[in-house]
This record gives C-alpha cells, sequence and structure tokens, in this order.
C-alpha cells in the first residue's frame, strides 16, 4: 500500500487524500510556504521569492483593492495558497497539464486549513473570484519585477496592468519569510 500521508516538523502526520483539521499547524504552514519558490525560483535576487511571501502580497493587494476587510477575508487570502505547503508550488501551466486530480486533492487540502482556522471551508465564489482578482495582480507583479517578464508580455498572460503603484518586492530569506507569514496571521488572530 502506497503513503499517501507528508510528515511534518510538528509530528503530525498529513494525510494528502483525506486531510484532517487536527493534522494542521499553522507553523508548519509557515515554515513550508517559505520555502516553496513561486515561478520555479526562477526570480532575481539573493533569495527565491517564496509563497509565504506571495501570500502575504496578496492578502495587501486584496485589502487595497477592498478598502474595509474583515479579519476572516483577510485570513482566506492570506491561507490561499496554503495546501502548497504540502503540494509545492506547481506553475499554472503544469497545474493545467495535470489536471483535475490535482486539483481535487489541493481543494481537500484547502478545505481542511480553512476550518483548522475557523473558516467555512469554502469561502464562496464572490470571495475567492475578489482574492483571485488580488493573486493575478500579485503574479504580474512578480512576473515584471522578479521573473523576468516585459510589461507587454505580462499584461497579455495576466490581463493587464494592474492599477496603482508597484509594491517593493524584495525576496526574502526562508526565516525572514516565515516570520513575515507568522506575524500576519498572528495580527489577524488578534483582530477577531
Amino acid at each position: 500500500m502506497s503513503r499517501a500521508w507528508q510528515r511534518m516538523l510538528s509530528g503530525r502526520r498529513l494525510d494528502l487524500l483525506d486531510p484532517s483539521p487536527f493534522d494542521i499547524e499553522i507553523e508548519d504552514i509557515a515554515h513550508g510556504l517559505s520555502r516553496v519558490s513561486r515561478w520555479n525560483g526562477q526570480t532575481r535576487g539573493e533569495h527565491s521569492f517564496s509563497v509565504a511571501q506571495h501570500s502575504v502580497l496578496v492578502m495587501d493587494l486584496f485589502c487595497a483593492a477592498e478598502g474595509k476587510t474583515t479579519p476572516e477575508q483577510q485570513l482566506y487570502a492570506l491561507l490561499h495558497d496554503a495546501p502548497e505547503y504540502v503540494i509545492g508550488d506547481l506553475i499554472s501551466p503544469f497545474k493545467t497539464a495535470v489536471g483535475l486530480d490535482y486539483k481535487s486533492v489541493e481543494r481537500r487540502i484547502e478545505h481542511a486549513v480553512h476550518v483548522r482556522f475557523g473558516l467555512r471551508a469554502d469561502p464562496g465564489q464572490e470571495l475567492h473570484r475578489r482574492i483571485k482578482a488580488a493573486d493575478v495582480q500579485a503574479a504580474y507583479w512578480e512576473a515584471t519585477l522578479l521573473a523576468g517578464f516585459d510589461s507587454s508580455e505580462a499584461q497579455t498572460i495576466f490581463g493587464g496592468r494592474p492599477d496603482g503603484k508597484a509594491p517593493d518586492l524584495i525576496p526574502l530569506s526562508a526565516i525572514d519569510a516565515k516570520f513575515l507569514f507568522m506575524s500576519r496571521f498572528k495580527g489577524l488572530l488578534e483582530q477577531s
């Protein structure tokens, strides 16, 4: 029988096919995401741009676009790529090639993460759409500022240039990215 679980540094074992919210710890998520590179590591800078940093960027862009947001909505934005702490950050073209089985595993882990932190398993289509818009903005800025895309290429792929000033993107070390992610998470808990 094949093993379908991942052992975490916390000692938890997360079943990838049937994930339990009881086997999810925020420290494991922050640690994993801080070590997973966006753009398959093909970014400028001393360090790769991590999914932990990307998650904070998406939350910031979501909050800027939405104006007033609740801590719950911000938490959904921060955790939008949380499954990648165990399954990695596959680039979008590869996710398309792999198909629905990958998305199914990703969705089950995402739902377990949400429930673990007191959220509804599924945020609903409208909130998901709004977070996805911030995610696409983040991808545009990462592509042009870090991953070597020129503006016209990025506009074609991501549907135009986002409004507003470009964010200051400096890839952090894994330790600093983990700290940033954890501080944002703790700040949201304090607001709840």
